[in-house]
Formats: C-alpha cells, structure tokens, sequence
C-alpha cells in the first residue's frame, strides 16, 4: 500500500526549497542542482523539469528593480558610468543568485502539483 502525501501548497514548499511531495526533504543537494530523488519520500525527481522558467523570471524582475534604480540614480545624482557599474554588478549577480533557487522550487512544486509531465502522474500515485 502506497503512502498518502496530503496536497501540498507548491508555493510554501517552494519557497522553502523542500521536496514538492513531503515537504520534508530538501530539494536542491547544491546551489541549483536537484537531488535525483527526495531522500524522505523516495519521490523521483528526474521528470520535474522547470526548463528555463525560473530564469526568465528572474531576469525580469531582476531587470525591472534595477533599471529602475539605475536610472533613478542617474537622474537624481548623475554619478560617472563606473559607478554605476560598480553599484548594479553585485545587486545584478547577488540578486539573481538568491532568487533563482526559490523561483526554480516554486516551478517545480507547481509543476508537480498540476501534474505537468505524463510521467509525473505515475509519481503521483
């Protein structure tokens, strides 16, 4: 007899990085590198696949804050271009660091929750 998982809110596990089924394991084993399977319920990761998803996601919001930034900055106090280069390069890269990982959990709970991959309906199971 199968064990039964109650539904989980993709965006709170997500949000937490933890095992879209359980919600107890973590899921990444690296910074973006999903486990092959959760270690708690033995689901199978393989077909959970965000593709580019999160990127774009964070490319764009990333994008919107900081060209808004930006250009109130230049506006406001003109400052030389260097920097602006040494103001927006580490909110660029610390900021798409941070958000990548939450954002691919998220799309990844999402996609297990709606059932996004025929493969997926069998994990489900």
């Amino acid at each position: 007899m199968a064990a039964f998982y109650p539904p989980l809110s993709p965006f709170s596990t997500g949000l937490r990085c933890r095992c879209p089924r359980c919600g107890e394991a973590p899921l990444f084993s690296g910074l973006l590198t999903v486990r092959p399977s959760c270690p708690s319920c033995g689901l199978e990761n393989g077909p959970l696949d965000q593709g580019d998803g999160p990127a774009v996601f964070v490319i764009l919001i990333l994008g919107f804050i900081v060209v808004g930034l930006a250009l109130w900055v230049e506006l406001s106090f003109a400052p030389p271009l260097w920097l602006h280069l040494v103001l927006w390069t580490p909110l660029i890269i610390g900021g798409a660091i941070l958000m990548l990982r939450p954002f691919k959990a998220v799309l990844i709970a999402l996609q297990f929750r709606h059932k996004a991959s025929s493969d997926i309906e069998l994990l489900r199971e």
